[in-house]
């Protein structure tokens, strides 16, 4: 065999990447000191782009297929000097395999709390993690803005630098979406969809796109949350007094079941006499009757107008009815209060629709 036989058959001229790992982005063809054949084979698959960096300037990208590189094919290589040592023209050039898939079941959440105005418990402090995807959108700029010269470039080394950017984006639409704390559970869907365009915005300069992003969960620091299931709880027993007496009256009965029994009789008794009393007619006394505590206040509710895309308020019920006076709020105006679902129409929310048919009485007859 000749050298120049030896020599050709030293270059490479199959040039194709099977990913067996989850998280490679990016891998470099490792020529080992070998030189590309010119016309050898080039295989990019279905979810690869290959990069082609000849001499630290980008030459090309291709897509999936196979192709025979050539330079009638490749503009930017007709300027190599061709070689004339008994094979065809090779060249080094060094080559990217960028992996166009989806990265999937990302992580991401709070690493500190944020602070948010609540419109009913004022200043709280609330905690979000949840997942998203990722995927390259242009090759060329992931190599060029993110990846470099690095031979294996891995999810692990960005997904840090997207956590930051989705959290950024994330304290910032919830701080200034206006919506109470106890209601972002049934928003995340709405917030979501704000917080991936935001998202998309900034990795666009990086050649990246994020197909999915998920709100898991939203919370409130456990302290919070301890007070807000005591509130809960208070409103769930209702009448505190009564609610207290059924307590000791069942501790009693369980401490001592014969004190239970001989309570039993004595109240019996006590029926009897008040049986006995009521049969005395007028000349018997008659029981007094036990003072009933008058019910708590109805809560007020406080009210939220769109206007222009942005959130006003909140605003009492006479509030309302001032700007419904002054014509500042119509009938078509979007309100929203606590336990409300979803933004209506004041029209069709019965405790403001009252507030335009307030109509002044009819005048005096003439005199």
């Amino acid at each position: 065999m000749g050298i120049f036989d030896f020599l050709s058959g030293e270059f490479i001229d199959v040039i194709h990447w099977t990913d067996d790992t989850r998280d490679t982005m990016v891998w470099r063809f490792e020529r080992e000191a070998h030189e590309i054949k010119y016309g050898a084979k080039l295989t990019v698959r279905e979810g690869q782009a290959a990069v082609f960096v000849h001499e630290g300037q980008l030459a090309d990208v291709f897509t999936p297929g196979l192709y025979m590189l050539e330079t009638n094919n490749m503009p930017i290589l007709t300027t190599l000097n061709h070689w004339d040592h008994g094979f065809k023209s090779p060249f080094k050039s060094e080559i990217y395999y960028v992996n166009t898939t989806r990265f999937s079941d990302l992580k991401w959440g709070t690493k500190n709390p944020i602070m948010c105005r609540d419109p009913e418990f004022g200043p709280v402090r609330i905690r979000a993690y949840g997942t998203y995807t990722v995927k390259v959108s242009d090759p060329a700029l992931f190599l060029t803005e993110i990846v470099g010269t690095d031979g294996e470039f891995t999810m692990d080394e960005i997904s840090f630098q997207i956590r930051n950017i989705i959290v950024q984006a994330f304290s910032r639409i919830v701080a200034s979406s206006g919506i109470p704390v106890l209601d972002m559970a049934a928003n995340t869907d709405g917030l979501g969809k704000l917080v991936a365009t935001e998202i998309s915005k900034v990795v666009a300069d990086y050649g990246l796109v994020i197909p999915e992003y998920y709100i898991e969960n939203i919370s409130l620091p456990e302290a919070v949350e301890a007070a807000l299931d005591k509130r809960t709880s208070m409103g769930i027993v209702g009448n505190l007094d009564n609610y207290m007496k059924f307590n000791a009256a069942e501790g009693m009965g369980a401490e001592n079941s014969a004190m239970a029994a001989s309570m039993g009789a004595g109240i019996g008794a006590g029926l009897g006499m008040g049986m006995a009393q009521q049969a005395a007619g007028p000349w018997g006394a008659r029981p007094t009757a036990a003072v009933q505590a008058p019910p708590p206040p109805p809560v007020e509710h406080v009210w939220h107008i769109a206007v222009n895309g942005e959130t006003k308020g909140p605003f009492s019920k006479a509030e309302m009815g001032q700007m419904a006076a002054k014509g500042t709020l119509t009938r078509a105006s979007y309100v929203w209060t606590q336990g409300q679902d979803g933004w209506l129409e004041a029209d069709d929310v019965v405790e403001l629709s009252q507030l335009f048919s307030v109509a002044p009485p009819p005048p005096p007859p003439g005199a």
